[in-house]
């Protein structure tokens, strides 16, 4: 056995190394040449990167020290499932509504990744239950019904959050960034299309500089909803960081209130794990259920660890998987160039900067269609296991958590203690499927 291939850190050269053989894959613990492994690290980077810095930016967390946390939380998670799963683990968008609504209620960040740390362990301990219990206890107690209806719930949460935040910013540069988002993932080529959000970011970036000095400033809500008037590319802050540095980090604190905000999150971060290795499984060719539970594991695991220092929460990305179906190279090197260049972007301050000044109408174009993509990936969930909705158990409690859930009702426990939003619709769901299903007739 080569040196360091139970962690997956020993490749074989595949063929010549310069491309994959005729009908076949680069497999996990094999590598093209090492300039061909660091230009696929490099697209990983470019696909991961656009979600990866958003997502904190939404929930108001250091962004730079996001991309840090997202190569470090890389490297531990191919360490844990010893180089099976070629994934790289970007900023979550499960936890997006969540923490809106936790900040809409006077919680800081401290608050939010105390919220998120918690939600870490959870689902580090869920992973362990199904690495000693087998995958089949996911499908047992989060069936397709039930886990297509929580990540519905996450994102279509959202709606309000583009609508009242961020399209209200700069409606026309929201609606043409929004544009080149559809037209750029139908249109564009390959790879390109794939990263069609990174894409549209660029764009509307430009787009809103040449803007301001046509038309000079405009007046609307700035990101703390005052109207004003402001530029929409305010620059300052870039000049006046430096090129190296750390990440600013803070403690986490905790709160029940928030905790139970955030806690229906796991749900949807187990089933996109669950996919995303399904998907990994089909596309090397190899059985990966024994690998499941080390998956969420590390993703717990790394979403604990990430928030503990101020960083967002971790998941596996479906962007470089689309990389790895387009390349057919399935290779855990390229992942550990790509985490290693992330690290070291992280360590740039000039460059979290770039970020922090993304326009506000920029991400009112971006997140309408990311929010609703999120929202649908339930609906899909539903679609691919064919769900009956014939079924009453299925259809009432999906019915009732789905209104709940969306429409912001509320259940006040005590005065300082209220269930609404993600959180009542989670559970409306979960506890009326398992209270119905084996009181229900049988159907003949």
């Amino acid at each position: 056995m080569r040196r360091g291939a139970k962690l997956g850190v020993g490749w074989t050269l595949h063929g010549d190394g310069r491309t994959p053989r005729p009908g076949e894959s680069v497999a996990p613990h094999e590598r093209l040449s090492w300039g061909r492994t660091v230009g696929l690290g490099a697209q990983h980077v470019v696909a991961m990167f656009g979600a990866t810095f958003v997502f904190p930016v939404l929930m108001g967390l250091d962004p730079n020290l996001a991309i840090m946390v997202s190569g470090l939380s890389t490297i531990v998670f191919l360490l844990v499932v010893q180089g099976r799963i070629p994934s790289y683990l970007g900023s979550s968008a499960s936890f997006v509504g969540a923490v809106t609504v936790i900040r809409a209620g006077g919680g800081d960040s401290s608050t939010v990744t105390g919220a998120i740390l918690v939600c870490g362990v959870v689902l580090a301990a869920a992973g362990l239950v199904v690495h000693f219990a087998g995958p089949r206890v996911v499908h047992r107690l989060l069936p397709p019904a039930v886990s297509g209806a929580v990540v519905m719930l996450i994102g279509f949460n959202l709606a309000p959050v583009v609508a009242e935040t961020y399209w209200p910013q700069d409606q026309w540069i929201a609606l043409i960034t929004m544009a080149v988002v559809l037209a750029g993932s139908l249109l564009l080529p390959g790879f390109w299309g794939r990263i069609a959000v990174f894409v549209a970011l660029v764009a509307g970036f430009a787009l809103s500089w040449v803007f301001d000095r046509v038309f000079g400033m405009i007046t609307s809500p700035d990101s703390s909803g005052a109207v004003v008037p402001h530029y929409r590319v305010d620059l300052g802050a870039v000049s006046e960081a430096g090129w190296f540095g750390f990440p600013e980090l803070h403690a986490p604190s905790f709160e029940a209130t928030a905790i139970v905000v955030v806690l229906p999150a796991v749900i949807a971060l187990i089933a996109e794990n669950t996919g995303h290795v399904k998907a990994v499984e089909e596309m090397t060719g190899t059985d990966l259920d024994g690998s499941l539970g080390r998956a969420i594991f590390a993703d717990g695991f790394t979403t604990a660890i990430s928030s503990a220092v101020g960083g967002p929460p971790t998941t596996t990305y479906a962007e470089n998987i689309g990389v790895m179906a387009a390349t057919r190279v399935y290779s855990t090197a390229a992942y550990w160039v790509a985490a290693v260049v992330a690290v070291l972007f992280g360590l740039c301050p000039k460059f979290g900067a770039v970020i922090a000044a993304t326009p506000g109408g920029v991400l009112g174009g971006i997140t309408v269609v990311l929010y609703g993509m999120i929202g649908l990936l339930g609906a899909r969930i539903w679609v691919e296991n064919k769900v009956d909705f014939g079924d009453p158990v299925n259809l009432l409690p999906l019915a009732a958590g789905l209104i709940a859930g969306i429409g912001g009702v509320s259940l006040e426990i005590t005065p300082s203690f209220t269930f609404s939003g993600i959180a009542l619709g989670t559970v409306v769901t979960l506890v009326g499927y398992h209270v119905l299903r084996p009181l229900a007739p049988k159907r003949r």
